[in-house]
């Protein structure tokens, strides 16, 4: 990755980090690259709720219109429904103004190509070195030249209707509640539920611009959890910021990830034969009882780096069209280019409906084995990870394992973070190991 792109798009403090000012070159050098050249000279732009949406986005259909691309607002949308629409309105490219499951302070700009896909590395640094150029050799078109700004009223209406068309079968008869994270999920995952039949409560859904994340959604599902057990439900749901993602969580409160909810769906495709290639690709991330669940099942699994982009790379070179994160960022290629937690939701439900099963029944066919995972905040992330010191510590704790677990140190793709994960079968073991490691992380960085 480049000094401004990580693995999920540039993201930073808004107003701070994230500039205005960058915003409005990250459009117009995204513009001349992905747009410029085009027939279908024109860019589909969202947000999540996020305060300093209105801002960034400002500033960025400034710069594509300043390089003579038209833009497309959708409003508030869940990242997922942009690289639907870029898809469906024809537009030469997507962006999404959101950080995620960040707290409100962040943000981020992402972009889609044409195709619905996140753009490679490659067109990414193109990207980059005309910012940094300061958009040299970018035009600026004067007169009926410069880029117009339309706004997409029936853009919901479009999502709403392509994901209730990715289930075979209705909701009728499940009675859920949905945790939207206060986020760019509130528009349309309800109404999506709903119109199938569920029976839905929706709580986290009144975003005010600053409590997007805040105490909810998928990194806060402790609120969910009581909801679901207060109101009788048949299970909740969890979105992030931007609602990419999901969690789920079964009659009793308990949390269910998206390593159980992936060995769900996948057994759920095998049996139905429309499991392509027979396999699932996850990340490092994914528990043991994951792999072992596959196994049972004689569904193959391919592993990468943690980050959906990695996710997509091995399923478009695979020919797999299913896999995901433990995080519960889920990918049905089959209907959608990136992670999307509301058609995740969907065929969670739908096979709760198919197999006519409760969710704790479902996430019981995968043995979660114990896993610990600390984040620790440092200065310096390359220091840490290429640390001759961290590398003997992981593996001296690795031969104390005696092979009965496993270690994963890495760092955050978005925040200076090194995040610390051990999993065996002994939880005292591994409070040990990752406290020893973390300490010394804190000494190195």
């Amino acid at each position: 990755m480049g000094v401004m792109f990580g693995t999920d798009g540039v993201r930073g403090v808004a107003n701070r980090d994230l500039t205005p000012d960058t915003a409005f070159k990250l459009g117009r050098a995204g513009a001349h690259i992905l747009a410029r050249c085009c027939s279908n000279n024109r860019i589909v732009i969202g947000r999540d709720t996020r305060v300093s949406g209105d801002m960034l986005e400002a500033a960025m259909v400034a710069g594509i219109c300043s390089a003579g691309v038209d833009v497309l607002k959708v409003g508030v949308l869940p990242t997922p429904a942009i690289a639907f629409l870029t898809r469906e309105l024809k537009a030469a490219a997507g962006v999404v103004i959101s950080a995620s499951h960040n707290p409100v302070e962040d943000n981020g700009i992402k972009f889609f190509g044409a195709s619905g896909y996140k753009l490679s590395d490659d067109t990414e640094a193109e990207i980059e070195a005309l910012v940094i150029d300061n958009c040299a050799g970018v035009i600026s078109p004067v007169g009926g030249e410069v880029g117009r700004v339309y706004e997409v009223r029936d853009a919901a209406d479009r999502y709403v209707k392509f994901a209730c068309g990715t289930i075979a079968t209705d909701l009728k008869g499940l009675k859920v509640v949905v945790d939207c994270a206060n986020g760019a999920a509130c528009r349309v995952a309800p109404r999506i539920y709903s119109e199938l039949g569920a029976e839905v409560t929706a709580i986290f859904n009144h975003p005010d611009g600053i409590n997007i994340n805040s105490g909810c959604g998928s990194t806060h599902p402790e609120a969910l959890m009581e909801a679901v057990v207060s109101a009788g439900a048949d299970l909740g749901l969890a979105h992030d910021g931007d609602a990419d993602r999901v969690l789920a969580v079964d009659a009793r409160g308990r949390l269910i990830d998206g390593d159980q909810i992936m060995v769900i769906c996948a057994r759920n495709l095998k049996k139905k034969d429309c499991l392509a290639e027979n396999t699932a690709v996850v990340t490092v991330m994914s528990n043991m009882g994951l792999h072992l669940a596959m196994r049972e099942s004689g569904i193959r699994v391919l592993e990468t780096k943690v980050g959906d982009r990695y996710v997509l790379e091995e399923l478009l070179r695979s020919g797999a069209r299913f896999g995901g994160e433990q995080s519960g960022h889920i990918l049905f290629l089959d209907h959608n280019t990136t992670g999307d937690g509301i058609l995740t939701a969907l065929h969670l439900l739908a096979v709760m409906k198919e197999e006519g099963q409760p969710l704790d029944i479902l996430a019981g066919q995968m043995e979660r084995l114990p896993q610990l995972l600390v984040n620790v905040q440092i200065a310096d992330k390359d220091l840490v990870m290429n640390s001759p010191v961290l590398a003997g510590a992981i593996k001296e704790e690795e031969r104390k394992m005696g092979g009965s677990g496993r270690i994963l140190v890495r760092q955050s793709g978005t925040e200076p973070l090194v995040r610390v994960m051990a999993e065996g079968r002994d939880m005292d073991q591994l409070k040990d190991i990752v406290e020893r490691l973390s300490n010394i992380i804190l000494e190195i960085g």
